[in-house]
């Protein structure tokens, strides 16, 4: 959605947990991703990385402005060796951030 901006000691990011797959085990975490990255995107994807990243309680840039609507928010990275996604979790009906306060209207998702 946007920045978020933790200058104001409001909210925390956090590396949940890496979940490496070299063994036989496999955690339900990296079966769910899996699974829908399976379903969604109609492939057969054995994962042999995933990270999962927290961001919780998270207030939008600028959050001198308004620091009481946050959001929580996931970013789970996978790869198979070969492709690499991205899932971006947010809980459902709970996106607190006002987009029509943005003060840019271009928005520009990805990386580089």
């Amino acid at each position: 959605w946007d920045d978020a901006d933790f200058s104001q000691g409001v909210g925390t990011t956090w590396y949940q947990q890496e979940y490496s797959t070299l063994g036989s085990t496999r955690d339900p975490l990296v079966r769910d991703v899996e699974a829908k990255i399976e379903k969604y995107l109609k492939i057969l994807y054995k994962a042999k990385w995933t990270l999962k990243v927290t961001w919780e309680k998270a207030p939008a840039y600028p959050s001198r402005l308004d620091d009481t609507r946050t959001n929580t928010y996931q970013a789970v990275l996978s790869t198979d060796g070969n492709r690499s996604f991205a899932l971006l979790l947010y809980e459902d009906g709970r996106m607190q951030w006002d987009y029509t306060e943005l003060a840019a209207d271009n928005v520009l998702m990805g990386f580089s």
